[in-house]
């Protein structure tokens, strides 16, 4: 099985202010036996910041020709903890809702995104943002280039 590593990063510009805002998601996909590397970005208008965490994972996944082991890493706690405390276990459970903790915010996205994961061995690892990390930042990067670009047309 193939080993991949995938930094992935996702940002809002105006998150929460609906209708006005811009998001967009970046990543880097590494393929360490081949030292390949491969870059990817896009922007969304009228999104919000988890949107964006989520689907940056999605769209690097979705790369992805043949299952995988991956490595993810993201400096998206929404998104690691949901996997490495069993949130979206404990969402499956009850129905992809939270229970008496009301709707499940981005269930549709959060679906998709299990699909994907469940198709690989997926890990996911917690970096820390805009440290020291080169690739987390590289995606980061890559996420204000899409919106500057989406700005710019």
């Amino acid at each position: 099985m193939k080993v991949i590593h995938l930094y992935t990063d996702g940002g809002c510009r105006g998150n929460g202010k609906e209708g006005d805002n811009l998001g967009a998601i970046g990543g880097v996909l590494i393929y360490p036996e081949k030292k390949v590397k491969k870059e990817y970005k896009k922007a969304f208008e009228n999104t919000t910041n988890n949107q964006m965490e989520l689907l940056a994972v999605i769209e690097g996944l979705k790369m992805l020709k043949e299952s995988c082991e991956v490595h993810i890493y993201s400096d998206s706690a929404y998104v690691v903890n949901a996997y490495l405390q069993n949130w979206v276990g404990s969402w499956k459970a009850k129905n992809w809702s939270r229970g008496k903790s009301g709707a499940l915010k981005n269930r549709e996205i959060w679906m998709s995104l299990d699909e994907l994961v469940n198709s690989h061995s997926v890990t996911f690892h917690k970096v820390k943002g805009h440290a020291d990390n080169p690739y987390n930042n590289r995606a980061d990067e890559l996420v204000n280039q899409a919106m500057d670009e989406f700005l710019k047309q």
